[in-house]
C-alpha cells in the first residue's frame, strides 16, 4: 500500500468529515426538536399559503419533543383555534400544513360550506383588498372566516367537486380537527379524521421564503418573512 493513502484518509477524516460529523449531531437534533422549515407543495392552503411558499416551523410553540421522535418531553400549551400547524396525517404519515379549526370536544360541522363551531354559525365577511390568487377563476370567491378568536381568509370555489356538508363531527380529547383554507381542494380533517397531539409537531406563522412554480420558482418577494394570517 502506499504509505501517503493513510495520511490522506486521516488529512480527510480531520479535515472534512469530523467537522461535518459534529456539525450533523448539533444541527439534525435542533432542526428535529426546535425549529426547522416546512415546503408547501400544493394550494390546499390558498389564499393564506401558495404551492411555492417555505414556512417556519417552530417546534417549541406546544412543547418538547425527543429528537427524531414524537416522545414529549415536557407540554406548555396546545394549539389554539385558527392556528396554522403541521403534523402527520394519520391517515398515511405525510406531513401536512393545516389550520386548527376544532379544539377537543368542540363539534364541527358544515353546511355548504360554512363553518358551524359547536352549534353557532360563524361569520364571513369580505376579504381585505388585493386578495388574489393565479390560478383561481372567475366563479371562485374569496371571504374572510372569523373563526372564534383568529379571522383568517378562505377561498370557496363552487365548480370543484368537494365535500361542503359534513358532520356535525364531535372532536375527541386530545385530538384536534384541521381544515385546509381552501375549502373545496383540501385532504383534511373531513377525510382522514381528528389529529392527535402526539401527531402534531409545531406551529407555522410566518413564510420564510417563496417562489411561483409556474414561473420556474421566480422569487415572490413580497411574501419573503410575511406573516400567516
Amino acid at each position: 500500500m502506499n504509505p501517503s493513502v493513510p495520511r490522506i484518509a486521516r488529512r480527510f477524516w480531520r479535515e472534512w468529515l469530523r467537522p461535518a460529523a459534529f456539525a450533523a449531531a448539533v444541527v439534525f437534533p435542533v432542526k428535529s426538536s426546535l425549529a426547522e422549515w416546512n415546503y408547501i407543495p400544493s394550494g390546499s392552503m390558498i389564499p393564506s399559503l401558495l404551492p411555492g411558499d417555505l414556512v417556519w416551523v417552530n417546534k417549541l410553540a406546544y412543547d418538547l419533543k425527543v429528537p427524531f421522535t414524537t416522545w414529549h418531553l415536557a407540554e406548555w400549551g396546545d394549539p389554539r383555534r385558527g392556528e396554522v400547524a403541521v403534523f402527520y396525517s394519520p391517515a398515511n404519515g405525510e406531513r401536512l400544513v393545516k389550520r386548527v379549526v376544532g379544539l377537543p370536544g368542540d363539534v364541527i360541522e358544515s353546511r355548504g360550506d360554512r363553518l358551524f363551531v359547536n352549534g353557532t354559525p360563524v361569520d364571513y365577511a369580505a376579504p381585505r383588498a388585493g386578495l388574489t390568487d393565479p390560478e383561481a377563476h372567475g366563479v371562485d370567491w374569496f371571504a374572510e372566516e372569523r373563526l372564534p378568536g383568529h379571522p383568517h381568509p378562505v377561498l370557496i370555489q363552487p365548480r370543484r367537486p368537494a365535500l361542503r356538508t359534513f358532520g356535525p363531527t364531535r372532536v375527541p380529547p386530545g385530538s384536534y380537527f384541521m381544515m385546509g383554507d381552501n375549502r373545496d381542494d383540501s385532504n383534511d380533517s373531513r377525510f382522514f379524521g381528528c389529529v392527535p397531539r402526539r401527531s402534531i409537531l409545531g406551529r407555522s406563522s410566518t413564510v420564510i421564503a417563496s417562489g411561483d412554480l409556474r414561473h420556474w420558482l421566480r422569487p415572490r418577494a413580497d411574501r419573503f418573512l410575511s406573516r400567516i394570517p
